[in-house]
């Protein structure tokens, strides 16, 4: 055992650790530890690992601040979405951090909770730890405070701005791909959850997809608002066909089903939107439309890469394409 050396390392820990000492420990130069940190160049993987290797022996953590101030990216992007229990936020939040750490960034993420004070809070806190860049899925504040931000940022499936470019995947076909199979397992009376969002919202176009294909296959459909709908007392009722908004409620309202004896794909339907992974593995018998995360993520990132080399740029995401996950299948 090297005692000088662990007597160094014991050392730096007691102190706050420079570049230097990371490029000592690691056997390196300041400048490449540099280039580590900043993602810049080529250099070996086994270099890059050295690096790293000392940065968590010595607990270096790069200063964001210090770099915006020295007018360096902070390598920091901050993620506003409205909860993280979702399976569906859930699941995209891992795919954007994981793709953001292989571009050199990292990640602070903030779960609004569908409140306003605490998206405000948290948009404050983004700020304030410059962040490079932030990529939000909540629409709680007013359009005028997410004009107000210094920086770029990119929405996912609302609208927040008229400068704040959307990625959002094909709600309308979503919709239609919903109505198209509850008609097709016999439904005729359908009712439609909608999500009394009062912002200019992508997902709204999902309702609208279903209810067109139900008007044009002459089929009657209710509308129910789903923060004031109770599913114990409302379902089944008079409904065969059910189109829920995303895939957990879906599961309830079929549970509801069960409870009175319905057969579930059989004289109650009942549809659900997100196709996560989880879902798909732990309840296959939910038809349900799949919404490409791991695209949608691409898409997310390479928005607002754009958008960090030119904050005025006029960009224009493509829209994602949905599946459908059919059980029979």
């Amino acid at each position: 055992m090297d005692y000088n050396k662990n007597n160094s390392q014991m050392g730096f820990m007691k102190m706050v650790v420079k570049l230097k000492d990371v490029a000592e420990l690691a056997g390196v130069s300041v400048t490449t530890v540099s280039r580590v940190i900043n993602n810049y160049g080529s250099l070996s993987e086994r270099t890059i690992k050295k690096v790293h290797e000392a940065m968590r022996k010595l607990n270096y953590q790069p200063n964001a601040l210090a770099r915006a101030m020295q007018g360096k990216p902070s390598k920091f992007i901050g993620l506003i979405f409205p909860n993280i229990t979702n399976p569906f936020y859930a699941e995209l939040i891992n795919s954007l951090e994981y793709k953001l750490f292989k571009k050199g960034y990292k990640t602070i993420i903030a779960s609004s909770a569908q409140n306003e004070e605490i998206e405000h809070d948290y948009l404050g806190m983004l700020m304030a730890n410059q962040v490079d860049g932030i990529i939000s899925g909540s629409h709680n504040l007013g359009i005028r405070e997410y004009q107000q931000l210094s920086s770029p940022i990119v929405s996912f499936d609302r609208y927040l701005a008229d400068n704040v470019p959307i990625v959002a995947a094909d709600s309308y076909h979503g919709g239609q791909l919903s109505a198209q199979y509850v008609v097709k397992k016999g439904a005729r009376h359908v009712a439609v959850m909608i999500d009394e969002d009062t912002s200019v919202s992508p997902t709204l176009n999902r309702v609208q997809g279903a209810i067109d294909y139900l008007s044009q296959k002459h089929i009657t459909y209710t509308p129910l608002d789903r923060k004031h709908t109770n599913f114990d007392e409302v379902f089944p009722g008079e409904y065969d066909g059910v189109i829920a908004t995303n895939d957990l409620q879906a599961l309830m309202i079929r549970n509801v089903g069960v409870k009175h004896g319905k057969k579930i794909n059989e004289d109650f339907v009942v549809t659900g939107y997100d196709g996560t992974k989880v879902i798909l593995a732990t309840e296959p018998s939910l038809p349900t439309v799949i919404q490409p995360i791991g695209a949608i993520a691409d898409e997310l990132i390479k928005t607002l890469m754009a958008k960090i080399k030119d904050p005025q740029a006029e960009v224009q995401p493509q829209q994602l394409k949905v599946t459908f996950h059919y059980p029979e299948m």
